[in-house]
């Protein structure tokens, strides 16, 4: 059954401790009761580190806008020193590979008062969009365990969804934030370019299409997370992207103008499922009945395949991380019997990725963003599908092509884009994603926030609350 604490988001839990009529230990306590209790059936949390959470919660919780509450960490890109680091990798799990070192992330998710109850898990080095990592197993998804929470956030999608926590770190290369957000029915933001800070290790993460924030239950949550750790670059940014508000907390209070929204259901080059298409449909008759100007348009330009100039990025990328990233952080080299055969051959298509072709994939990659983001002169947001599917099964085989068709062009042009949940199929969560012209959060947080209030999802909770003892 719920605990006092579990249906109340990060804001909320955090304004108790805050007043003083909380203390964090006991949000802390009853995540790690719902932690214990419903992790067995979701394989989420790989790594729990609770008494380190409790020996936090009896700190000093401080003064930040999420003081107290219990939150996790990605077991991708945001390492925390003494605590394990495996990115879903089997040599890493064998050799028990700790980091040394905090990541400017992390320390900035720390400042802001959340407290970690563990690591989540995550596809090998994040490049599948479902999570089923064969070192430690795949994570279920608390609305029917049978399926598959999506990839590469899947396990804190899952634990947030599950409501062990209520936002959770997440990290975004190709839909990774979007497609669980979307898959478990929660909020999921991947900020613009530049926007996320990758200190010390990165300089622009495969590429520039990498951005790290959170899933969450709330609009709120999501836009207070983003003051706390995304406003401001690191010294040493290459592409620092300045906030676009003073609060994107104070935006998700109020109500966005009227806006010019396009709208599209699929594609030829981007099939879609009925449910998805049927789920945008309904999304832009509520965006019309709330008074903004809708129409069915889309770019032209998302009509083209980017697979020439998007797959040198994340084929590089993926040589690089195993060739040259984890061999210098370990000191040896990743045996190849202890590597997935999909990075295995994404990592052989980077091998022959010369370093003038992937400067010319990104000069065709700049020519068409600039395509693309002609759209946005005469339109403010556009809302379009997430993921072609509903939630697949897990185990099934998938095309993960054609799972991240409508995240991955974004993550190439550095928009900032959003899932928020629309509808359910079959038991199972549906979202959308609403699409913003570069640097224009803002925008969309007041719109999602506008969507959150008129369609009433927080009341949506996965049966696995009620369900698993």
């Amino acid at each position: 059954m719920p605990d006092d604490f579990e249906r109340l988001d990060a804001t909320a839990q955090s304004a108790l401790v805050r007043s003083g009529e909380v203390a964090a230990r006991e949000l802390v306590e009853a995540a790690i009761e719902r932690l214990d209790a419903r992790n067995p059936a979701l394989n989420a949390v790989i790594h729990p580190t609770l008494e380190r959470a409790l020996d936090a919660a009896d700190g000093d919780a401080g003064t930040g806008p999420f003081a107290g509450v219990p939150f996790l960490s990605k077991d991708l890109v945001c390492h925390e020193a003494g605590l394990p680091f495996h990115e879903g990798n089997a040599h890493l799990k064998e050799i028990g590979w700790t980091a040394t070192v905090d990541q400017e992330l992390a320390i900035r998710f720390r400042g802001a008062g959340l407290i970690s109850l563990g690591r989540t898990n995550v596809p090998e080095f994040g490049m599948r969009p479902v999570c089923e990592p064969t070192a430690y197993g795949p994570t279920n998804n608390p609305w029917n365990v049978a399926h598959n929470p999506g990839g590469s956030s899947g396990g804190s999608a899952a634990a947030v969804a599950a409501g062990i926590v209520p936002v959770a770190h997440a990290n975004d290369v190709g839909g990774s934030i979007r497609a669980p957000a979307s898959h478990c029915g929660l909020v999921g933001l991947k900020p613009s370019r530049g926007r996320s800070c990758m200190a010390p290790d990165f300089f622009d993460a495969m590429g520039g299409l990498a951005e790290e924030l959170v899933v969450s239950r709330s609009v709120r949550d999501t836009a207070a997370v983003l003051d706390a750790v995304g406003s401001r670059p690191a010294v040493g940014d290459w592409h620092p992207t300045w906030a676009a508000s003073e609060s994107y907390a104070v935006e998700a209070t109020m109500p966005p103008p009227q806006l010019r929204i396009g709208f599209v259901t699929s594609t030829e080059g981007a099939p879609v499922d009925d449910p998805v298409q049927a789920a945008v449909r309904a999304t832009a008759n509520t965006l019309t009945r709330l008074g903004h100007q809708v129409s069915e348009t889309h770019p032209d330009a998302l009509d083209e395949d980017i697979g020439a100039f998007a797959m040198p990025h994340y084929a590089s990328g993926t040589a690089w991380v195993i060739d040259h990233h984890w061999p210098r952080v370990i000191g040896h080299e990743l045996p190849e019997d202890q590597i997935e055969p999909i990075n295995l051959i994404l990592r052989e298509i980077g091998r022959s990725v010369s370093g003038p072709a992937l400067l010319d994939a990104r000069e065709r990659a700049q020519s068409w963003t600039r395509r693309l983001l002609g759209w946005w002169a005469d339109h403010d947001v556009l809302v379009c599908p997430v993921v072609p599917t509903p939630p697949p099964r897990t185990g099934d085989d998938h095309d993960d092509a054609h799972l991240i068709s409508w995240c991955a062009p974004f993550n190439v042009s550095g928009q900032p884009a959003m899932a928020i949940p629309a509808s359910m199929h079959a038991g199972l969560p549906i979202g959308v994603q609403l699409v913003a012209a570069h640097g224009r959060e803002d925008t969309l947080i007041r719109l999602a926030a506008q969507l959150e209030s008129e369609t009433g999802w927080l009341e949506r909770h996965a049966p696995v609350r009620d369900v698993v003892d």
